[in-house]
C-alpha cells in the first residue's frame, strides 16, 4: 500500500524543516559572534627576562589560549627585583620568577599567594673555548676565584647582568661563596656590567672573550642562534641549581584587589597539568637529547631528568634550596588554592621538608637572615 502526503502536509514538512534550519544557523551565527567579539580575559604575567628571550613564553600563550580561548595573555619582562615590584603594585596579576631569596619576602610581606615550584635548569659559567684561565671542569668558587685572580693581571673580563635578576641575585651569592664580595669587584676595571638581559650580557661577555654567569636555556638559545661562540665551562651543581616559581598575587592585599586572581589560577593550574609540563619538557631540545628547561612536576612523577643528573639527588637539592619552611608554599600562603598541592614530593623529601621546617639551621641561609 503506497502512502501519499498531500501538497499541503508537505507544505508544512518542509516549513517544520526550513524554520529548524534557521533556528540552528542563527544559534550557529551567534554562537560564532560571541566567540569572536566576546571580551577576553586579561591576564597580566610579570616574569623574567631570560624566559622571555629564549621564545619561551611565545609557546606558552600560545598553547594556553589555544586551551582558554577566553583568555588574553601579557608578559611583562624584566629582571627578576622589578618583575616582584610590578607586582607588588598591582600592575600584574601574578609573577613566573627564578630567585627563591626574592620570592621569599613576597610572600612574608602579604603579597603572593600559592606559590608553585614549576621547573628548573642550571646556571652556568660559560667562556672562550680557548679558556685563557683554565676554569673547565673546576667548582663554582674556584672557577670565579681564578676568573678574579686572572682579571686583577689584567688577564680576564667578567661580564654581569648588574640588574638585580633573578641571574645577578645566584651570581652574587656564588662570588660570596667564593670568599668575594660583588661590592668591591664592582670597582675593579675587569668586572664589566652589561645592565641588561641575559642575550645582551653573553654578547657582550662574547665581543669582549670574557666569561658570564647563564641559566643553561638562555646559553643554548643564544649559541643555537650564532650569536655567540662562547662554550659553558662550568656546568651542573647544587650551587648552580635555577628553579622557577609561579607566584599569584593575594586578592586580599589593597594594591591587588583589582588583579585577575581567578585567571593567575587557571594558568599556574595549566603550569602543572601534563599538558603544561610537557611544554616545558619539549622546549628548546638541544643536540643531546637536552631540553632548555626540565619539568619539576615531571620530575616528582617520573622520578627521571631530563637534564642528566641523578633524580633523587636533584629532588632533595630543589628541596634544600627553594623550600620555606619545609614546603614550596607554607600553608599561611595558601588561599583558595582547591587541589593544587595535591600532587606531593616523594615520602622522603617531605620527611626533609619536615626536619629542615623545624630547624632553622638546616634552611637556607637567606631565610634564616631574613628571620633574624
Amino acid at each position: 500500500m503506497t502512502c501519499r502526503l498531500s501538497r499541503s502536509a508537505l507544505t508544512k514538512i518542509q516549513s517544520a524543516i526550513l524554520i529548524v534550519v534557521v533556528v540552528v544557523a542563527a544559534a550557529l551565527g551567534a554562537y560564532t559572534y560571541w566567540s569572536v567579539s566576546a571580551p577576553k580575559a586579561r591576564l597580566i604575567v610579570s616574569t623574567t627576562t631570560s624566559l622571555y628571550e629564549t621564545g619561551f613564553l611565545d609557546a606558552l600563550k600560545s598553547k594556553f589560549e589555544l586551551k582558554y580561548p577566553n583568555m588574553n595573555v601579557s608578559f611583562i619582562s624584566q629582571g627578576t627585583g622589578l618583575a616582584i615590584q610590578t607586582a607588588m603594585r598591582g600592575d600584574a596579576d601574578m609573577l613566573l620568577v627564578h630567585a627563591p631569596s626574592q620570592e621569599y619576602p613576597f610572600l612574608t610581606s602579604g603579597y603572593g599567594i600559592n606559590r608553585k615550584i614549576v621547573a628548573y635548569n642550571f646556571f652556568n659559567i660559560v667562556g672562550p673555548s680557548e679558556d685563557p684561565d683554565g676554569i673547565k671542569g673546576k667548582s663554582p668558587s674556584d672557577a670565579l676565584k681564578a676568573i678574579r685572580s686572572a682579571g686583577v693581571d689584567g688577564k680576564a673580563i667578567w661580564a654581569s647582568r648588574g640588574d638585580n635578576s633573578g641571574t645577578y641575585t645566584k651570581e652574587v651569592s656564588l662570588w660570596k661563596a667564593a670568599g668575594l664580595d660583588v661590592k668591591q669587584l664592582r670597582q675593579e676595571k675587569w668586572y664589566v656590567e652589561a645592565g641588561s638581559g641575559m642575550t645582551a650580557t653573553l654578547k657582550l661577555a662574547n665581543e669582549k672573550r670574557g666569561y658570564t654567569l647563564s641559566d643553561s636555556a638562555s646559553y643554548l638559545l643564544n649559541f643555537n642562534n650564532h650569536n655567540i661562540d662562547l662554550v659553558e665551562l662550568v656546568g651542573a651543581s647544587k650551587s648552580t641549581l635555577n628553579v622557577y616559581s609561579a607566584i599569584v598575587d593575594d586578592p586580599r592585599n589593597a594594591n591587588m584587589t583589582k588583579t585577575n586572581f581567578e585567571g593567575s589560577m587557571q594558568f599556574i593550574k595549566y603550569l602543572v597539568s601534563d599538558e603544561g609540563q610537557q611544554l616545558f619538557a619539549d622546549y628548546a631540545v638541544s643536540q643531546d637529547g637536552k631540553p632548555a628547561f626540565g619539568p619539576y612536576l615531571k620530575l616528582l612523577q617520573t622520578k627521571s631528568d631530563p637534564l642528566g643528573n641523578d633524580p633523587t639527588q636533584l629532588i632533595q637539592w630543589i628541596s634544600d634550596y627553594a623550600f620555606f619552611e619545609g614546603s614550596e608554599c607554607p600553608p599561611q600562603f595558601r588561599y583558595q588554592a582547591d587541589d593544587l598541592y595535591s600532587m606531593q614530593a616523594p615520602a622522603s623529601v617531605l620527611f626533609m621538608s619536615i626536619l629542615t621546617g623545624g630547624d632553622q639551621r638546616k634552611a637556607p641561609s637567606w631565610i634564616r637572615s631574613s628571620k633574624a
